[in-house]
């Protein structure tokens, strides 16, 4: 893993970020006395849990398109690509939290990046079978 620092440290960073997520919810459910299992009662608590649930559908497809550029392309342009698609992410949130109708660009940043790494992970994986 030492080879992968990069990666690894963007790896460890979205999962604090899914945590800073779930906390956000946790506050605004007892702030607004919205008790589990609901997902619904306030506006600002249904806005908190979908930046939890968005960010945690983003994560699920991003983790492996960061591995597989970096595993079979480039480990710099994988940590790269990976945090601003992180600073994207946690664009995205402060936004939304702040007001939902201003989300759109740290959305459009994260998911330019997750593309270029599923392009860049595509093309280092058919660069290792051709070779």
């Amino acid at each position: 893993m030492n080879s992968y620092p990069g990666p690894a440290l963007v790896t460890l960073a979205t999962s604090f970020l899914l945590f800073a997520c779930a906390a956000y919810v946790g506050r605004c459910r007892m702030r607004l006395g919205i008790k589990a299992p609901a997902t619904t009662g306030h506006p600002q608590f249904e806005i908190a849990y979908r930046i939890q649930m968005n960010t945690l559908e983003n994560t699920v497809l991003f983790l492996p398109v960061l591995w597989v550029c970096a595993l079979s392309l480039s480990s710099l342009w994988a940590t790269a690509l990976g945090a601003l698609w992180l600073a994207g992410r946690v664009w995205y949130a402060l936004a939304y939290a702040r007001d939902p109708k201003t989300r759109g660009s740290g959305f459009l940043l994260s998911m330019l990046c997750f593309g270029a790494l599923g392009v860049g992970g595509a093309w280092g994986v058919l660069q290792g079978l051709l070779a």
